[in-house]
């Protein structure tokens, strides 16, 4: 995956608690397993109004023009800002695969469902917790000022708003040192491909009868 350092961008406001799953991705573009493909259709029952099909060409749907999303001034936002409890339903990864693929590669909230919010770093989006308060405040900011950007820098674990605010943020240690090296499981695993590719060969000069 693409390592993540510092992000200075667009922020688009998803003014809602809850948001589960099955609103990031439906059901039904759950059957592909790439990776990619899936940007058009996130948020798909709110950004369009008619139902998306896989494979369907969405560039001619109508869209909904209340979806925030779908306003001319977010578009190409790299900063989701929304409310409580974001990815909360089914565990399906393809949650974060539509967020990065439509292009977020940060979320702020004041929380996150556990095992979306681990699939974030596992798939290089930075999820961020912070206070109700600090939500609200960058809402207002955001709805009030067009091209309102975001500078988040992950070495320092800064947030700078535009006002000059710096914005302090936790993240694990472990977590963080995988996003600023690109690194997902398979990566993780393949730190360590010269000592798998020595076992091997041990192993199977120990057993050869394994492999006959």
């Amino acid at each position: 995956m693409d390592a993540f350092t510092h992000l200075d961008a667009l922020v688009a406001p998803l003014d809602r608690n809850n948001v589960d799953t099955d609103a990031i991705i439906p059901k039904q573009f759950l059957k592909s397993i790439q990776r990619s493909g899936f940007g058009p259709n996130a948020f798909d029952e709110w950004r369009y109004l008619d139902v998306g099909q896989p494979g369907q060409d969405c560039s001619a749907r109508p869209k909904n023009p209340d979806f925030p999303l779908n306003q001319a001034r977010f578009d190409g936002a790299q900063i989701l800002l929304t409310r409580q409890n974001f990815g909360c339903g089914s565990s399906r990864e393809h949650a974060p695969w539509a967020l990065l693929d439509y292009g977020f590669r940060v979320i702020l909230a004041e929380s996150f469902a556990d095992i979306f919010f681990n699939n974030c770093f596992k798939n290089g989006i930075l999820p961020i917790v912070l206070p109700a308060a600090e939500i609200e405040t960058l809402f207002q900011q955001t709805l009030a000022t067009p091209g309102y950007r975001l500078s988040i820098d992950l070495p320092t674990q800064r947030i700078q708003c535009p006002d000059g605010r710096s914005i302090a943020f936790e993240v694990d240690a472990f977590r963080k040192e995988c996003l600023l090296n690109g690194w997902d499981d398979i990566g993780l695993t393949l730190r360590h491909a010269d000592a798998i590719r020595a076992f091997e060969a041990a192993h199977r000069e120990r057993h050869p009868y394994f492999f006959r």
